[in-house]
């Protein structure tokens, strides 16, 4: 493909990586390229901005960035929801029409499976949606004694840190309520450390923990919560009394992305490791989507976006490919008391992924809001 070709780009999910793709590209071409940006929301919510919704720091309005918002040379957004992916043809079907490109970009993340866990929908609380973060928000102050546990319901999820962070945050909520006195907190992951890759971050998590009272229970899964007796029945039969259930379900492969053909049902895009490139010419994955083998987190879809980027803009030119996705990613951690931690992680460069850990300190909580709102400016302008 040469520059004087106005190269068509179909891009499907406006989150991390979505929004990091399309930016590089306008910066790239500007008008000189053809993006479709689709996602069926009209806002993006970082992560990390949940919990301030659901601790009470922030109302949703303070944390969404809208769309409409994006006013780019060369990308178009358009909210739509996804009806069916043609990677074949590099198309997509949409209610709002049908767009095919030169380049496909599946971005569309993963979607949570309330019912994969019998029982959470009814008896307990998931909060990693907007929505849900909402729900927490008003059941949190009816929260008086009793055992509050943190469950993750899945082997797989978004950002490996947010458990551990939401029992610190719950912690100083209870505090700050003369509450924590009369409730129990408890952690169960499916890992034998908060922060597998890195074991100096885990140690500092589980002294904190030891430090606040806060329970570890690891190598686990909830499978199950019985809302009758409250009781949350892990994956070896364990059955665990709770009075207020903080869930993490179960994540999955978006069904359009299944049944187009890209992906199995019961697991994630494959794509090659070094370029993010599916089995399908022009046809990419990026970000919480693929099972390229990082964590499921803004960071690390943002970082993948960049390689996509990179070797578009190479085949658009006529340029050599670039450097292969390297899997490396900073991950803040909330260790409550506002303080702010870091850990440098790197899952493909090396035998095995390795982590570093940073402690907390107002740099990094300043980094943290720099992270943030450095996004939103190039992102939406804001």
């Amino acid at each position: 493909m040469t520059a004087s070709k106005r190269a068509r780009v179909v891009v499907l999910g406006a989150g991390f990586g979505g929004l990091e793709l399309t930016t590089r590209l306008s910066e790239a071409f500007g008008d000189g390229v053809d993006v479709v940006l689709v996602d069926k929301a009209d806002s993006f919510v970082f992560g990390f901005s949940k919990l301030d919704v659901m601790f009470g720091k922030k109302a949703i309005g303070e944390v969404r960035h809208m769309y409409r918002d994006i006013v780019k040379p060369g990308v178009r957004f358009v909210q739509t929801t996804v009806r069916a992916i043609e990677p074949e043809a590099r198309r997509a079907v949409t209610d709002a029409g049908t767009f095919e490109g030169d380049f496909l970009i599946v971005a569309l993340g993963a979607d949570y499976d309330v019912a994969a866990t019998p029982g959470l929908a009814e008896g307990g609380n998931e909060f990693y949606s907007v929505a849900g973060a909402q729900v927490v928000r008003d059941v949190l102050p009816r929260f008086e004694r009793g055992t509050a546990i943190v469950g993750v319901t899945g082997k797989s999820f978004k950002c490996p840190p947010a458990p551990s962070e939401t029992a610190f945050l719950l912690h100083d909520y209870l505090t700050a309520r003369g509450r924590r006195g009369a409730a129990d907190i408890t952690l169960v992951m499916p890992f034998g450390t908060p922060v597998p890759p890195s074991p100096d971050t885990s140690a500092a998590i589980l002294a904190a923990f030891a430090e606040r009272g806060i329970g570890f229970v690891k190598d686990q899964l909830v499978r199950s919560l019985d809302r009758a007796r409250k009781v949350a029945v892990l994956q070896d039969g364990t059955e665990m009394p709770y009075a207020l259930f903080l869930g993490i379900p179960v994540h999955k492969v978006p069904a359009v992305v299944a049944e187009s053909g890209l992906a199995p049902a019961d697991g994630w895009i494959p794509v090659d490791k070094k370029t993010l490139a599916t089995r399908f010419p022009g046809v990419y994955a990026v970000g919480d989507v693929n099972g390229v083998g990082t964590p499921k987190a803004g960071v690390f879809a943002e970082g993948s976006a960049r390689v996509v980027a990179k070797s578009l803009m190479a085949q658009i030119r006529g340029d050599a490919p670039p450097p292969p996705y390297d899997g490396a990613g900073s991950c803040y951690v909330e260790f409550g008391h506002g303080e702010v931690a870091r850990v440098d992680v790197n899952f493909l460069s090396g035998p095995k992924p390795t982590g570093t850990f940073r402690a907390p300190s107002e740099e990094i909580v300043a980094e943290k809001v720099l992270f943030g709102s450095s996004r939103a400016k190039r992102w939406f302008g804001r």
